[in-house]
């Protein structure tokens, strides 16, 4: 779980084309105050640490930056700023040091492959790349390389702009950066799919790509294909929130704290410019719903990756309406099929194939509608379980170890 601190909301200093806030945006819901006191307040009520984001959120000024990250510092030991990367300066990089701020940067390639994140006109978009990507550098050289956040589309995914974005990506892997999340297309309106959006066949070769490549990287590691191989062995512990049932109500992964305090959701679930007041309580509906839904109706029904993908993220919800599957379903099955054949051919039995997977389906959709996510390693863990992730409703409680596992 994170909390995401955005103090100004959604305000930004470019226009990416494809951003899946625009419809915020569009809508006017709009910040430019924020109180200190009552984000520091929420913050403590949601237990942090938390994450600066945005919009972007280094149009914070320098002298409230440092007083928020001198805060976290003190009280979590470290921070961390999610940006375009186009504001740093040196300013910035010393308050990073010397407040433990781990970066994260958004940016989906070198030159007109980033072209997408729109600055006003060609000639300023580039010289916002420019700067973008030559802070990369200087954040390697000063030893605190910066995580990647990568999302493929028709500038920098289709087969003639992937050789030099995987030459970007060697590039990254030896100066230093580690840590990269794929991101496909999150398309908020039919215009932004046609101009922008690569085939089910282009997102999968790109993504095979990257697969391929990570082979041959010595640092830099994709945390996609990672998470995936362990949702098929059932280790989905620690894996990221797209893969573990997240109520768009709620997302438990993502707790977001506005500029006057105030509580909000993940802004990939907001398709109608409006930042639903966060629910108390997380429910289950969509993932039972999907269950027993046919595939033919946006559905899941009958998928033997129901487990390791449950639908995906419901901001990507086929028509944006998030009680549907994923808009990317047969990407992310051609994924799984792949990682699937390779544990096969590590002599390994992926839950996607193991006898007990029906079992495992029925005990998570009793556990559902009961109001309790819990893990699947849990499930697979042989003797007493240990308390639910969620708290179960009220009525429904149990105490620890008074469940047994049925799938031993």
């Amino acid at each position: 779980m994170s909390v995401e601190l955005r103090p100004l909301g959604v305000l930004c200093n470019i226009q990416c084309q494809y951003c899946y806030q625009n419809p915020q945006r569009d809508a006017g819901n709009l910040s430019s105050a924020y109180d200190m006191a009552k984000m520091k307040e929420a913050i403590r009520a949601e237990g942090g640490p938390f994450s600066l984001f945005g919009g972007e959120p280094l149009l914070v000024p320098l002298a409230d930056l440092e007083d928020l990250w001198s805060w976290g510092l003190a009280k979590f030991g470290h921070n961390s700023v999610q940006t375009n990367g186009t504001l740093i300066t040196d300013p910035h990089i010393e308050l990073f040091k010397k407040y433990r701020v781990q970066v994260g940067i958004s940016l989906d390639g070198p030159g007109p492959l980033n072209d997408a994140r729109w600055h006003g006109s060609l000639k300023r978009t580039r010289e916002a790349t420019a700067k973008a990507e030559a802070v990369i550098d200087q954040l390697c050289r000063e030893g605190i390389p910066p995580s990647l956040i990568l999302t493929l589309h028709r500038a920098n995914g289709t087969a003639d702009k992937l050789p030099i974005l995987f030459d970007w990506v060697r590039y990254l892997d030896r100066i230093g950066v580690r840590w990269a999340r794929l991101h496909l297309l999150e398309s908020e309106s039919e215009a932004v799919r046609a101009k922008y959006a690569l085939t089910n066949q282009e997102n999968i070769e790109a993504l095979i790509g990257f697969a391929e490549l990570q082979r041959e990287l010595r640092r830099l590691n994709f945390d996609l294909f990672e998470d995936m191989r362990r949702m098929l062995e059932g280790r989905d512990e620690s894996t990221t929130c797209v893969w573990n049932a997240c109520d768009p109500y709620t997302t438990r992964a993502v707790r977001g704290v506005e500029g006057h305090g105030q509580r909000s959701n993940c802004g990939r679930t907001n398709k109608d410019g409006i930042d639903f007041v966060k629910s108390e309580t997380p429910g289950f509906e969509r993932y039972l719903a999907l269950y027993l839904t046919p595939q033919e109706a946006g559905g899941c029904r009958g998928c033997r990756f129901f487990l390791m993908c449950k639908g995906q993220c419901p901001g990507t919800a086929i028509d944006g309406d998030w009680r549907n599957r994923t808009e990317h379903c047969e990407v992310w099955k051609a994924l799984y099929e792949r990682i699937e054949a390779e544990l096969e051919a590590e002599g390994k039995v992926p839950l996607s194939r193991d006898p007990r997977r029906l079992r495992l389906e029925q005990a998570l959709l009793r556990a559902w509608s009961e109001g309790r996510q819990v893990p699947m390693a849990q499930w697979l863990r042989p003797g007493p379980q240990q308390r639910p992730v969620s708290s179960p409703k009220r009525g429904t409680a149990r105490g620890p170890g008074q469940e047994k596992a049925v799938l031993a």
